[in-house]
This record gives structure tokens, C-alpha cells and sequence, in this order.
């Protein structure tokens, strides 16, 4: 049951680590993203805390799946 485990938390942090920073280029280029005088809106900011989220989850899968099969669990 522990390597399927694993593979699923690679899976996901491969998946986040993948798609996140891409879609985060969509929305820093957006023109939602600043206003007239360049500074970050909330479109900007509430889409920046969701990828770094995502992000974090990324890691902790690896951690959690390296943890997994080293037997740390």
C-alpha cells in the first residue's frame, strides 16, 4: 500500500510543479492583474496565494512520499 501511496503524492507534486508557475504567467500577464499605474490587484494577489498553495502542497507530497517509502511513516 505504500508505493501506490507514493505515487500518487509524485504525481501530484509533479502535476502542481508542472502546471501552476505556467498559469501563473497567464495571470501576471492579464491586464486584470495591474492597474493603470502598475500596481497588483486582487486578481493579481488572490491568484498568487492560490499557486503558492499549490505550491506548498507540491512539496509536502514529495516529503510525505520520500517519507512513505523510506518507511518514515
Amino acid at each position: 500500500m505504500v508505493i501506490p501511496l507514493a505515487i500518487v503524492l509524485f504525481l501530484n507534486a509533479a502535476f502542481n510543479a508542472v502546471v501552476w508557475p505556467q498559469f501563473y504567467k497567464r495571470v501576471a500577464k492579464d491586464p486584470r492583474a495591474r492597474d493603470a499605474n502598475g500596481k497588483a490587484t486582487p486578481f493579481l494577489t488572490v491568484h498568487v496565494v492560490l499557486i503558492s498553495i499549490a505550491l506548498v502542497l507540491a512539496l509536502v507530497s514529495v516529503l510525505v512520499g520520500i517519507a512513505a517509502l523510506t518507511g518514515a511513516l
